[in-house]
């Protein structure tokens, strides 16, 4: 059987498509342009049997390797269209009008056809029909030029534009020695050209803009959702905000606009608790984490609200907390809470949409209430403008009014906002779970995996006071410059040491011994007693001043009680010879010569 076999004779290649009779069908491979023919098999009588490798590198042409699936379609594809042409490769009529109809029929040219046929019998595999494999061209001088511009123009974050870097692409390689530009250079269309064909949107975006820029505003939104983030109750993302309204106080004075502090479940979208009030930092996150554990009821009671348990129901810590990088949150104050059992999780800076529960629930609630409050104190987009209105002159809502207003619309967000995106399993519909935050709470804080940590309020407010070193010694504890005591810390006293207290800067009657459980320690400087620190820091501070003033008065009585001293002495000098007999009977006459009645005294004048 000769069929499919290779012979070499002299330059020419030929494979061997059917014999009959002392006559063979073949084809040349070297090239394979040529159709099919005839020849007498005498031809093989000079020839030399090759592989299928030796006609890979007479010819330079090897089929393809590990096509792509793109690419064994296409090479399907091809081959489908030939393969009706390989019934009647003997008979040259019928294999021209095979070939011509499969090309109209197929839109092709019959040459095309031809190549796609002449390919496959010289070489004998589908691979040699696949699209030849795209070379990265070499790029010409001027295209060089054109990257050199923008990589060193175009790409960076001081926002030139195509324009502006053609004209210093032409300044800098392309004028002569006198700056007169060379009549060779590139057109702004060329150069357009190129940046189109070769751009980058990510690179673009990224070097002119910023990573920090890319990834708030332009990266491809490819996550599934939150609940990929929080797939249970448990995961609480917090923030703070200022909020868009002026407040006067109880007299009427304008106060400013105050800070609102929240810790929204990521998983629920529930509110777990809030802050509202003039400081931030944490201060307001004492506040917020104290409104978490609390009763919702009874706080929204003292309001002259009224609302159900299942309303608002949390009373628990979540125990994975998602921040951004705000100083409070970074402080090794904040990072105490993983004493209870919390995970902190710090975000990226500048990435709001990694916690977007939080962010999107200060723009509802402040959505909720800024067109009913307008002309109150409520700010508008022409906020700070040249000519803008000035906003403080509405303000007429005391803190406490505007709490009440942020407090319903939290009850709204968590009983009545629909949240449509949420995706209710099949267990939820069939427990009837509404698509409200309050019911997908309390279905989820039962479920297997719910987060939450109990603990009292107590406790909660011990583990976020701030903390400083204490020194054991004789005279007490000392922290902050007083001294404490508590019995049973003999020992502690006599041996010194250190140790980590929790101490209260808004009253440092108590400090707290870490070590020993939060063991509470009495102040000993009894003047200091229910006083802040910062109180006792001025006193101290003016204590000192007063110290400082006096120190010269001081100075001066000394050397005036030197000097006086110096002149009763230098009027005195010792006998020569002292009588030292008799001494205790000279005592007692001098005590006879000075003793006094001092009521005698006291009548007589």
């Amino acid at each position: 059987m000769l069929k499919s076999k290779l012979y070499a004779s002299n330059d020419s290649i030929i494979r061997v498509l059917a014999e009959s009779d002392g006559s063979l069908l073949v084809i040349d491979c070297s090239p394979a342009t040529k159709a099919p023919r005839i020849v007498s098999a005498t031809v093989l009588d000079d020839a030399t049997e090759i592989t299928e490798s030796e006609l890979h590198a007479r010819t330079g042409v090897t089929p393809r390797q590990n096509l792509t699936d793109e690419e064994q379609a296409i090479c399907q594809r091809r081959y489908t269209l030939i393969s009706p042409v390989l019934t009647c490769l003997q008979d040259d009529g019928g294999r021209n009008r095979s070939i011509a109809l499969i090309a109209e029929r197929n839109g092709l040219s019959k040459r095309t056809i031809r190549n796609y046929l002449y390919l496959y019998l010289a070489y004998n595999t589908k691979a040699i029909l696949a699209p030849k494999e795209i070379k990265m061209k070499e790029l010409t001088d001027d295209e060089k030029n054109f990257r050199w511009a923008l990589n060193k123009y175009y790409y960076t974050r001081f926002g030139k534009t195509l324009s502006e870097t053609f004209t210093m692409l032409i300044k800098e390689r392309y004028c002569d020695g006198s700056g007169k530009v060379l009549p060779c250079h590139p057109t702004l269309h060329q150069f357009k050209y190129f940046y189109r064909t070769h751009r980058s949107l990510q690179t673009a975006l990224i070097s002119r803009n910023g990573i920090k820029d890319y990834q708030m505003n332009h990266r491809p939104l490819l996550g599934g959702s939150v609940q990929q983030f929080a797939p249970c109750v448990g995961t609480g993302m917090l923030d703070a905000t200022i909020c868009d309204i002026y407040l006067k106080d109880d007299f009427g004075n304008v106060v400013g606009r105050p800070v609102l502090t929240a810790c929204i479940d990521a998983y629920s979208g529930l509110c777990c608790g809030y802050s509202l009030g003039w400081e931030g930092g944490m201060y307001s996150l004492r506040s917020m984490f104290l409104n978490v554990v609390s009763d919702k009821v009874e706080m929204c009671r003292k309001m002259g609200i009224t609302i159900s348990d299942d309303d608002w129901a949390c009373m628990d810590l979540p125990a994975i907390l998602v921040t951004d990088k705000g100083k409070e949150y970074v402080s090794q104050n904040f990072t105490q809470l993983s004493e209870l059992g919390c995970m902190i999780i710090n975000l990226p800076s500048f990435r709001p949409e990694l916690k977007s529960m939080v962010e999107k629930f200060f723009d509802l609630i402040q959505n909720d209430y800024k067109h009913l409050l307008k002309g109150k104190g409520v700010i508008d987009i022409d906020y700070q403008e040249r000519g803008g209105h000035d906003y403080r002159q509405d303000a007429c809502l005391t803190l406490s009014d505007f709490e009440r207003v942020v407090v319903h619309s939290i009850i709204y967000h968590n009983t009545k906002r629909i949240r449509k995106s949420f995706p209710l399993t099949e267990n939820m519909l069939a427990e009837g779970v509404l698509p409200y935050a309050n019911t997908i709470w309390n279905y989820g804080k039962h479920q297997a995996g719910a987060n939450l940590i109990k603990v009292s309020a107590e406790k909660l407010m011990l583990v976020l006071l701030p903390r400083t070193v204490g020194n054991f010694a004789r005279n007490g504890l000392i922290a902050n410059h007083l001294r404490y005591h508590c019995e049973g810390f003999v020992e502690n006293y006599l041996a010194g040491g250190s140790a980590i207290v929790a101490y209260n800067p808004e009253d440092v009657s108590y400090i707290y011994l870490v070590e020993q459980g939060y063991r509470m320690f009495s102040l000993i400087d009894s003047r200091f007693i229910s006083k802040s620190l910062y109180e006792v820091v001025e006193l101290k501070r003016q204590q000192k001043e007063i110290n400082a003033k006096c120190a010269e008065e001081s100075l001066q009585g000394k050397v005036d009680l030197v000097r006086h001293i110096e002149v009763i002495a230098a009027a005195k000098k010792p006998a020569v010879n002292t009588n030292l007999k008799n001494i205790g009977n000279t005592r007692r006459i001098e005590e006879s010569l000075t003793h006094k009645d001092f009521i005698k005294e006291v009548s007589n004048g």
